[in-house]
C-alpha cells in the first residue's frame, strides 16, 4: 500500500505534536525531525498502524539535518508514496530583550533553527524528489510576527521574516517547472504554547508588550495546540493550496 509522506519539525511538543498525532494514519507515514522523541507519540502510532520515524536532531546543524534527509530520501524504493509534505514547523524564540542587549550565540541559534535549517531542508526535500511525479508540498510554519515588527524580538521576528520571504522565491522557482511543488509560509494564530510563557515570563523592562500578551490569556484569545493544528491541517488539505505563498489560517 502506498501512503502519503509527511516530513515534520518540532514534532515533540506544542502544536508539532499535535500535527503529528492527527497525521497518524494507515495511510501516512510520519518522520519527525525534533530535538526529542516523542514515546506517547510512539505508543499512539501502532494501534493505528501508522508508519512513524522518529529522529533526534538539533536542527541548529541544519547542514548535518539536511543530509540525512537527503540520503534517506534517495534510499526510498520507487513507488513507496504517492505524495510528499514537508511541515517547517520547529522554531526557537530567543530571549526577549533589545538587540543590543542580545546574546550572540542565542541569537544564532534562533535564526539557524528558524530559518537556515528550514532553507535547508527544502532544498534537500525538492532536490531529493525532483523525479518524484506525484504531489508535493512544503508547509513553513510562519507567525504574524513576521509581517509585524515588534520591540526586542527582532530575532524571532527575522527569522519568520525570512522564512515568508524565501517562500516567495521557492513558490515563483517551484512555478517554472512541470512537477513543482506547491509553496505555503501560513502563520497559524496565537498557539497556548511554552513561547507564550516565555513571552509572558519575559522582564517587562525589557519587553514593552508583555501585558498584551497577559491580556490574550486572560481573555481566552489563545487556540489549543490541538485545535491550531487541526486549522493548519485543514489548510494544508485544500484544493488550492499553494496559490497564494503567504497565507494566515484567520483569513
Amino acid at each position: 500500500m502506498t501512503r502519503h509522506l509527511y516530513l515534520l519539525t518540532g514534532a515533540s511538543r506544542g502544536m508539532g505534536l499535535a500535527m503529528a498525532e492527527q497525521l497518524l494514519s494507515a495511510r501516512h507515514f510520519v518522520l519527525c525531525i525534533s530535538r526529542h522523541t516523542n514515546e506517547t507519540l510512539a505508543a499512539r502510532a501502532a494501534p493505528l498502524g501508522a508508519s512513524l520515524e522518529q529522529w533526534a536532531l538539533d536542527l541548529e546543524d541544519g547542514v548535518a539535518a539536511a543530509a540525512r534527509l537527503a540520503r534517506w530520501l534517495g534510499s526510498r524504493p520507487a513507488g513507496s508514496f504517492d505524495g510528499a509534505t514537508l511541515i517547517n514547523n520547529a522554531g526557537v524564540m530567543p530571549r526577549l530583550a533589545p538587540l543590543s542587549d542580545a546574546d550572540p550565540a542565542d541569537l544564532a541559534r534562533a535564526l539557524r533553527v528558524g530559518l537556515e535549517a528550514p532553507m535547508l531542508l527544502t532544498a534537500a526535500f525538492l532536490r531529493a524528489t525532483q523525479t518524484w511525479k506525484l504531489p508535493r508540498k512544503v508547509l513553513n510554519i510562519s507567525s504574524g510576527l513576521g509581517r509585524r515588527a515588534m520591540a526586542s524580538q527582532a530575532g524571532y521576528c527575522a527569522a519568520k521574516a525570512g522564512m515568508d520571504h524565501f517562500t516567495r522565491c521557492l513558490a515563483l522557482d517551484e512555478a517554472r517547472k512541470v512537477h513543482g511543488a506547491k509553496v505555503c509560509s501560513l502563520a497559524p494564530g496565537v498557539i497556548d504554547t511554552d513561547m507564550q510563557q516565555q513571552l509572558r515570563g519575559a522582564d517587562a523592562s525589557d519587553f514593552p508588550d508583555q501585558g498584551h500578551f497577559f491580556e490574550l490569556k486572560a481573555s481566552g484569545q489563545l487556540t489549543s495546540p490541538a485545535a491550531a493544528a487541526s486549522r493548519v491541517l485543514a489548510y494544508l488539505a485544500r484544493p488550492d493550496f499553494g496559490r497564494d505563498p503567504i497565507g494566515d489560517v484567520r483569513d
